[in-house]
């Protein structure tokens, strides 16, 4: 299994379908497990994609419309139930705090879970995170408070095997110069991480949900390889796509194309399509779009793309 995937739980939005649950995206980056918009049925999604509760490291929420977060009361009362022993961040809009109370003690459980809360404010925030995953949330523009996610790696170095032999550099040596960035050789030479090596790009993964065009929506997705945006509608219901706030999948692709992103993943479907119209969604992303588009489909997973260079 990738270390680093994507797990889709849900497609659809406001209304799932037999074939589309209610959103849930759970993005596995190494040690990080991160659910976004845990909608109706995650716990079930879940449960057929073989995760459980101590696999969640974080809850993002873009906003509080009900297909993107009346799943939550479930979620963190399995982690109580579950007996995760670990601290789970949250980010949610701040002017929402209200309903996150009440979708986080909806019932009567008994609440063990150690939930740190990142209330959101302003047009740019960074939630509490680790040093080993940068997290940025945007503000985007829908009818109610909403924010997009950015999650970026740190860029860092790829030893070369043949400079690092050039210099006489073997086993923990190698290990030692690049967590240190310098070592010292037998011969008594210093040698520095940027003669052993080439500059390595972080990856990036960005969410993009529930938004009309914007410029926030690009500065997400600038560069990431993986952009997971919405694409409500088809061309054909842009008028409802403007007067709800949402895009169509060609407003989605000429996004991913103008942020430079490698692959796009459309998802976020009304439920008034049917399966014979997924091609269209993708026919329609790639008129801007030339990179690889995904048509996300419940329980789908999506490994990380290669590097870039």
């Amino acid at each position: 299994m990738s270390a680093r995937e994507l797990l889709v739980l849900g497609t659809s939005s406001a209304v799932p379908t037999p074939r589309r649950n209610h959103n849930g995206y759970f993005l596995r980056f190494d040690t990080h497990g991160i659910l976004l918009d845990p909608g109706e049925g995650t716990q079930l999604q879940m449960r057929r994609a073989g995760l459980t509760a101590h696999d969640i490291t974080r809850i993002c929420l873009t906003h509080f419309h009900g297909d993107h977060c009346l799943g939550l009361p479930g979620v963190i009362q399995r982690i109580a139930r579950d007996g995760v022993p670990h601290t789970v961040h949250a980010a949610f809009p701040a002017d929402g705090a209200h309903y996150w109370r009440r979708l986080r003690n909806a019932t009567a459980f008994t609440d063990t879970a150690d939930i740190r809360e990142h209330p959101l404010t302003g047009d740019t925030a960074q939630p509490a995170g680790e040093t080993d995953l940068h997290i940025q949330a945007r503000a985007l523009h829908h009818s109610i408070t909403c924010y997009g996610y950015r999650f970026a790696e740190p860029d860092g170095w790829s030893l070369q095997p043949r400079l690092l032999a050039h210099h006489g550099i073997s086993g923990p040596a190698a290990g030692e110069l690049k967590r240190r960035g310098h070592v010292t050789t037998p011969d008594g030479r210093r040698v520095h991480l940027h003669e052993c090596a080439v500059p390595r790009r972080g990856q990036v993964v960005a969410f993009i949900l529930d938004t009309a065009p914007c410029p926030a929506a690009e500065e997400l997705a600038r560069g990431a390889d993986l952009a997971v945006i919405e694409s409500t509608y088809l061309h054909s219901e842009h008028a409802l796509a403007r007067a709800y706030g949402h895009l169509t999948a060609a407003q989605a692709g000429a996004i991913a194309a103008r942020a430079g992103a490698a692959t796009l993943v459309l998802t976020h479907f009304s439920e008034r399509y049917e399966p014979g119209d997924d091609a269209r969604f993708r026919d329609e992303a790639a008129t801007a779009f030339t990179g690889d588009i995904v048509v996300a489909s419940d329980l789908q997973r999506i490994a990380l793309p290669k590097r870039r260079r």
